[in-house]
Order: structure tokens, then C-alpha cells, then sequence
């Protein structure tokens, strides 16, 4: 929201009041608070008639500073607020005649003493970013009230990313961004998922703490700054430091929450009926059948919005008419070696069963006259769920454990973005902040189900909508996108802008939800989505089985299922490291490669993991345009090395696409190409790529409860590389990438050794080491 006319005048009807003199400071064991005067105090007469800006540091977690700025703090505060995460942190406070400081790990405020308005933000002694006169503000405007504004510096050749899965530009500078969920598709400014932090390239990150409406003025209002504004008396941010913006990314999800870990099944394909088309069983059947006749593994199969009658979703009933022995026809299916998704939402119609008992029993959110809150868009008179009372959270959840119970295995928690603000919750929650929280509490519900249900690592959801902490509940598609290349191409700057605000796990429609891709698309868009951490066919109008594109489209499909199959050892390690540090499986390059200054734009390429750089094909000639770091590179499928810091051309067939491995590093590599779910360390191929003198490499190979099974390090002094092997006595095998030679141990005894390869067992402890 723009409250000024250019650099030097505010818009009409607007008033700012800018902190521009330090009148006091106090510290105590907890916290530092400023107070600013918004006028030079010159005489004791100044102090009248005017406001006094209140601001407080403090530290939740170490390496990252709340800010809290008040004008009036008498207003009272309604829920809901973020769920984040504090701990006792050993927090060092001074108060100097020039400055005051608050410290926490190596990130430190300092607010300095002098004339006019000055904070500083650094990191290990380097400035982050900061504000000062005419940044911080409280803003009266005749129309639409009373504002609390700040604007954090941006430095040279800073850049910003992040603030949700938006679709907009990869780099966020110039941009206006509101932050309110809404159903806009793909191709627009609007998100399903917005979240109100932001990383940049000179490593730190900003999170405004308020669910409600938050409007972000990117080096857009004032092009040096980050803006950002909410209504009312009360702003609170955080800014997070790290050594790397992987650190940064760990520190954030610590506050908001790590992912959890998915079932293993849910990284293999998942094939859909599609929206408005037409099935029964047989239908359902047909596309099953025709998968196993065609040698096409699938994993999971899901129902979309009409395996419920029309006007009545939801009810969570199957129809009758359409599937009148659904128990029976679920067993059929699972002794196929499926898993079971359904389509559902938190919106109840008028004609279904469930909208009478939600009135009766006010599980409904009401309006403020007491009615049932109702419209017509979407559903025929729906109401809405009102997860703010915990009797209507059992309710739903009953309902779907019902599902649970005849053999469904997961969900699609489809919208929670169209979420009225003139209504009454049962807990008396603020609607504004109720809008973008509504979807944590609709995917809280659902996702807490399965976990007592299923148990631990076998909870899935497959939800559209999110904001701060949503990332707990995995996992997230990037929504309605369209059969082209653009929007393939723009559902990627979702999913990297995404996974950049704390989100592990990604997916998206193959071959785009509207219309129906020509064949070209369909399989380019293959090779994206079986590289994606979640896979899933799944369109509006039309059936997505690749046989209905053309026969090369099976071929296709059934080269890069089996791909990311026998990766999964890899793969599922990725997920675990998710888990635990908050670092996506989806990466921009720029995470991993923040000091190479052309990283920091690239949106048509990301890391999968540590180890693997995807390039996809985004155009009808095979022709990738894709930007290699320094280092050597190795093409995962050819076995091609190249020579990094350069961009390159390259034609490739629908069986191909650059997919190179990193230099230094270890690829797990299984030997199931059929399953998702399998014993990653049993037979297991590890590949070790380009190891350079000096250099080290590990990796973990992990098992289905994401429990280390074996742990792999190498490394090359003076020309001598050593690999050492922990775990257990499964068979597996090293392939050394750059003396083409392979190895292969069973159970910790020594074998051939071929090639000046010398195996050594160390009795008792379960270790080899390999060295060459």
C-alpha cells in the first residue's frame, strides 16, 4: 500500500508521523525498548501534542530479533496469531552513550543515539539492512485509517525473494505484494499461498508476524526499500540471520515449524480422474488396468470433486448412483497396490445432509446477526466449517475418518482460500486474520487425523491453499495451471518462490489443469513433474493417461517413473534432511549458490536436492538454456562431464533433459524401479561424483521411518581418495564417477578389488573403507 507521492510528498489525506529522535531507552533481561519522539524535542513544550513511538527488541530463538513497534498499545489484540516456536535465549544487552544493542547469537540490533532516526541489523559484525528517518511510521489516512509502516533498507544488487508461492517474477524487487489468499490460478498477481516472508541474496530474512492482510512495497514505493504495512496500532517483524540462507531457512522454520515427513508411497505417481469429467469403476478401472497392461507403475489413484453427488459437496459420501459398493470397490483397487486419495473442502452445500447438522449443533460460521454465513459461488448455499470451535473440528474429522476406515489412505484439501471477513467465529477470532489463518486450521485438522489414524511418516495431504506454518502439513500443488508453456514455466517461479518461504515439498498438475496439453507439452511437462518432490497427473476437462496423448507419451512416462524410483535412496534422503533443517527438496539455485551473482536470477532451473541440477524443456524444439555453476558436472544419464561457470545450448529428446549431477558429492542410487516404498539400503548403488583433491563428500541413506540405515563419507588428500561405509550388512555397491570403476561388498566382507581398489573391514563396528 503506497501512502506517498513520490519521494518527497504524502498522498492526499494521509498524515505520517516518523520516529525522528531517540528520547529514551530501557533494557531489561529480556528485551531493549526504544521510545522515539516524532518531532526534535528543542524544548520541554515539544514533548505536548504529539505521539511517542514505542519499540521493543527482543529474541524468540537465537539469530533472530523480534521487533515489536506500537503507537497506542491500550487496543486490544484479537486471535489468531501464528503458532512460532521461542525458547530462553542468552540474549546480551548494552547500552552505550551512543548506542544501545541487543544481540542474539551473531545477529545484533543496534539503535544508534545520535541526531535522527537510525537502526542497524548485523550479522558477524556485517550490515544486513536497516532502517531510519522517514522509514518507520504510523500513518493516519482520512479514508481508510490508521497504518504502523517500516521500511528496511536494500543495498546494492540486493535482491528479494519469496512471500508465498507467487507466480509473479522470481526476483520480487518492483513488485506490489498483498499478502491475502485468494483462488486466482496461475497466471495472475494473486496467491493460494501467501506468506509474509521474504529472503534476499545478502542473507537474511524478514517475517511480519501478522495473519491478516500485510501489503509489501518492494523497491516499488521508495526503490531502495522494503515496505511493508498492516491497519491498525501494532507491527511486529523478525529478522533472521544465518551464516548461508540455508541457515536462515533453518532458523525461520524453527519458529514457524519443519515440514513432516511423508509416506514414502506419496513420492511415487499419483493419477487422478480428473475434475469435470465423467467415471464410474469402470472408467477408474480402465486407467489402472491400462497402466499394468502398458508396464506403467502407479502408486496412488485419486478421486476427484464428483465421486460425491453434484450439489451436495461436501457430505463426504460416495454416490450411490455412480459408486453404489465403494468399501468393496476400494479393497479391489488397494489389492492392486494402490493407495487411495479423495477430494474434499471445508465448505458444506445447503443440500448436503452435513449443512443440517453444522446449523443445528453451530459448527457453521455464522454471520453477525447469528445466521449461518452462506453464498452461492462454488457450492449452492455453502457454509463454512468453523474449525475456531473445537466440538466442529471433531465433527469434520469424524467424518473423515469414516472415509479412513473403508480404505481411503489420504487427502486432497482442495480451497480454504475464499474466506468471508464479514462474519462471527465461535472463539471470537478477528475475521481479517481469519482469512489467510482459516487454511492452517482446515489442514491442522485434516493432517492430525491421519497421523492418529495412520500413525507417524503416514500422514499426507495434497493442499492447495497455505500460510505462516502450513508447511507442517505437507504436501502443497501449485493450484490451476494451464496447458502451455508459459504457465508450466510460471508454475515453476511458484514452486521456487514457495520453497523459499519454508515449504519442503511441491508438486503440480502434469501438463497443466486447463485445457489439454498437445503432446509436445504432456511430455516435457513428464520429465518436470516425475522430477518435482511429488508427482501427479491430474487435469479439468480431460482424461491425463498417457495413451490418449500418443504411444511415445507411455514410453515417456514410464522412463522417468522408473527414474525417480530407483532415485528415491537419494530422494527420501532429501525429504529427510527437509525435515530436519527446513531446507526444501526444490531449490533455487540461488540457495545453493548465493555467491555466484548469476544464480540470483535463474527461474527456469533448480537443485533437487544437495546433488542434482534440473533443467526443464520449456518449448517445442527440446531446445535447454540452462547456466552451470564452476565446478565439474555430470550428466546423470549420459554420463557426459562438463566443465561449469558457463551457460549452455542443448537439444534433447523426450527421454532427456539436463539433469547433471554436482561435483563432490554422493548420489544413492536404488535398485527398485518400480516403487517408491522400498528398502533404500538394500542394494543400494552409490555413485561418487568428480571428487577434487582436497575435497570431501557424505550422504545417509535412509529407510522408509527416516531412520539412518547408512552413512557414506569420502574424501581426496594428495591424489588418495577414501570412502568409508557405515550401516548395515545389506549388499551395495560404490560406482566412483571419474575412474569408471565399480565395486561391490556384501555385508562388510571383503571381495575382489579390482583396479588399485583396497577394501579394509574394521572388525566390530560395522565400518569399510574404501580407498583408491
Amino acid at each position: 500500500m503506497k501512502f506517498t507521492d513520490g519521494y518527497w510528498h504524502v498522498r492526499e489525506g494521509v498524515t505520517i508521523h516518523n520516529p525522528v529522535e531517540l528520547r529514551d531507552v530501557k533494557a531489561d533481561a529480556g528485551s531493549l525498548v526504544a521510545y522515539a519522539a516524532c518531532k526534535m524535542v528543542k524544548h520541554r513544550g515539544d514533548t505536548l501534542n504529539a505521539p511517542l513511538i514505542t519499540i521493543e527488541y527482543s529474541s524468540p530463538l537465537a539469530e533472530v530479533i523480534g521487533v515489536r513497534i506500537w503507537h497506542h498499545r491500550g487496543r486490544k489484540q484479537l486471535g489468531p496469531e501464528f503458532a512460532l516456536h521461542r525458547e530462553d535465549v542468552a540474549i546480551k544487552i548494552t547500552d552505550e552513550p551512543a548506542r544501545a544493542t541487543l544481540q542474539s547469537g551473531k545477529l545484533q540490533v543496534t539503535v544508534g543515539k545520535g541526531e535522527g532516526w537510525k537502526v542497524d541489523f548485523r550479522y558477524d559484525g556485517r550490515r544486513l539492512t536497516g532502517t531510519g528517518t522517514k522509514s518507520t511510521g504510523y500513518i493516519l489516512d482520512a479514508e481508510r485509517g490508521a497504518y504502523i509502516r517500516e521500511q528496511l533498507d536494500l543495498g546494492v544488487g540486493e535482491y528479494v525473494y519469496g512471500l508465498g508461492e507467487r507466480f509473479t517474477p522470481f526476483v520480487k524487487n518492483g513488485q506490489v505484494v498483498d499478502i491475502w489468499n485468494e483462488d486466482g490460478g496461475t497466471s495472475s498477481e494473486q496467491a493460494y499461498k501467501n506468506i509474509p516472508f521474504y529472503i534476499t541474496n545478502q542473507g537474511y530474512g524478514v517475517l511480519v508476524n501478522h495473519p491478516e492482510r500485510v501489503s509489501f512495497e518492494i523497491a516499488s514505493e521508495n526503490v531502495s526499500k522494503v515496505q511493508f504495512s498492516v491497519p491498525g496500532e501494532y507491527l511486529e517483524y523478525y529478522i533472521i540471520g544465518g551464516a548461508s540462507l540455508k541457515e536462515v531457512l533453518q532458523n525461520y522454520t524453527k519458529l514457524t515449524g519443519r515440514p513432516a515427513l511423508p509416506p514414502a508411497w506419496s513420492f511415487g505417481l499419483w493419477l487422478t480422474t480428473s475434475f469435470t469429467t465423467s467415471y464410474d469403476e469402470a472408467t477408474v478401472n480402465s486407467f489402472i488396468d491400462g497402466m499394468i497392461e502398458r508396464d506403467l507403475p502407479l502408486h496412488v489413484f485419486h478421486f476427484d470433486c464428483f465421486w460425491m453427488k453434484e450439489y451436495q459437496w461436501c457430505d463426504f459420501r460416495w454416490d450411490p448412483e455412480v459408486f453404489p459398493e465403494p468399501e468393496t470397490m476400494l479393497q479391489r483397487l488397494k489389492a492392486k497396490g494402490l493407495k487411495i486419495c479423495v477430494w474434499i473442502n471445508p465448505y458444506i452445500a445447503q443440500k448436503s445432509y452435513l449443512f443440517d447438522e453444522g446449523m443445528k449443533h453451530g459448527y457453521l460460521v455464522k454471520t453477525k446477526n447469528g445466521d449461518v454465513w452462506q453464498w452461492d459461488r462454488w457450492q449452492a448455499g455453502m457454509g463454512l466449517v468453523d474449525f475456531t470451535n473445537p466440538a466442529a473440528t471433531r465433527w469434520f474429522q469424524g467424518k473423515l475418518k469414516a472415509l479412513l476406515d473403508m480404505g481411503v489412505d489420504c487427502f486432497k484439501t482442495d480451497f480454504g482460500e475464499r474466506i468471508p471477513t464479514d462474519v462471527v467465529y465461535y472463539d471470537g477470532s478477528d475475521p481479517l486474520k481469519m482469512h489467510n489463518y482459516y487454511t492452517f486450521l482446515y489442514n491442522k485438522a485434516v493432517f492430525e487425523l491421519l497421523e492418529a489414524v495412520r500413525g507417524k511418516h503416514e500422514a499426507a495431504l495434497f493442499a492447495r491453499s497455505a500460510t505462516v506454518g502450513g508447511q507442517q502439513f505437507p504436501v502443497h500443488w501449485g493450484g490451476d495451471c494451464s496447458a502451455t508453456y508459459e504457465s508450466m514455466a510460471e508454475t515453476l517461479r511458484g514452486g521456487l518462490s514457495l520453497c523459499l518461504t519454508g515449504f519442503g515439498f511441491w508438486s503440480h498438475d502434469i501438463s497443466g489443469f486447463e485445457k489439454t496439453a498437445p503432446p509436445d507439452i504432456y511430455k516435457r511437462w513428464i520429465a518436470f513433474g516425475l522430477l518435482s518432490s511429488h508427482s501427479r497427473l491430474h487435469g479439468n476437462e480431460s482424461y491425463r493417461v498417457p495413451w490418449l496423448f500418443d504411444e511415445e507419451s507411455v514410453e515417456v512416462l514410464r522412463f522417468f517413473t522408473h527414474l525417480k524410483c530407483s532415485l528415491m535412496p537419494y530422494l527420501f534422503g532429501a525429504a529427510v534432511n527437509a525435515t530436519q533443517t527446513g531446507v526444501p527438496m526444490l531449490r533455487a539455485m540461488v540457495l545453493e549458490f548465493a555467491a555466484d551473482p548469476t544464480c540470483s536470477f535463474l527461474d527456469r532451473q533448480y537443485m533437487l536436492g544437495d546433488s542434482l541440477l534440473v533443467a526443464p524443456i520449456f518449448n517445442t524444439e527440446g531446445q535447454a538454456s540452462y547456466y552451470l555453476p564452476a565446478g565439474t558436472w555430470t550428466h546423470f544419464l549420459t554420463g557426459e562431464k562438463i566443465q561449469g561457470g558457463c551457460w549452455r545450448e542443448e537439444r534433447h529428446d523426450y527421454l532427456s533433459l539436463p539433469l547433471l549431477a554436482r561435483q563432490n558429492s554422493i548420489i544413492a542410487v536404488g535398485n527398485n524401479l518400480r516403487q517408491p516404498a522400498y528398502d533404500y539400503a538394500d542394494g543400494v548403488t552409490l555413485h561418487l561424483f568428480e571428487l577434487a583433491d582436497g575435497a570431501s563428500a557424505a550422504t545417509i541413506v535412509y529407510n522408509t521411518d527416516g531412520a539412518a540405515e547408512l552413512t557414506v563419507t569420502a574424501e581426496r588428500r594428495d591424489g588418495k581418495v577414501t570412502v568409508v561405509v557405515e550401516g548395515s550388512g545389506k549388499p551395495w555397491s560404490l560406482l566412483l564417477r571419474g575412474v569408471n570403476a565399480v565395486h561391490s561388498v556384501s555385508g562388510g566382507s571383503s571381495q575382489k578389488e579390482p583396479l588399485g581398489i583396497k577394501i579394509t573391514p574394521e572388525p566390530g563396528n560395522g565400518r569399510l573403507i574404501v580407498a583408491y
